[in-house]
């Protein structure tokens, strides 16, 4: 059974950083792409970055490029985010996903979720 779980989130003041992390288990993730969607309250849940596990491509949403880093350690069977120059409108609860093959820009596309992490970027 996959399973996947989400830490590092908080409290944060605009302009610091926090890495989130997404420690994946169940199954071998090799052909799989690994997503960070957020929602905030009232929004509809929105794609922020994605790596495939082989090879270690990447993608970035719009407005976390520059400040956002997707990454994976194959050994730990963990992805990351590492976010940087936090925004108060970067406030909001943070998925880790997964899906086969292809990096997908749509939360529908994406068969397994983690609880989430709360992040909070005070202004």
């Amino acid at each position: 059974q996959v399973q996947l779980v989400e830490s590092g989130g908080g409290l944060v003041q605009a302009g610091g950083s926090l890495r989130l992390s997404c420690a994946a288990s169940g199954r071998t993730f090799s052909s799989y792409a690994m997503g960070w969607f957020r929602q905030a309250p009232g929004k509809e849940r929105e794609f922020v970055a994605a790596i495939r596990w082989s090879g270690g491509s990447t993608d970035y949403a719009d407005f976390v490029k520059g400040r956002f880093t997707i990454s994976r350690d194959n050994a730990k069977n963990t992805v990351y985010l590492q976010m940087n120059s936090l925004k108060p409108e970067d406030t909001a609860v943070y998925y880790c996903a997964a899906r086969e093959y292809s990096i997908s820009y749509y939360y529908t596309e994406y068969g397994y979720w983690g609880q989430g992490t709360q992040v909070t970027v005070s202004s």
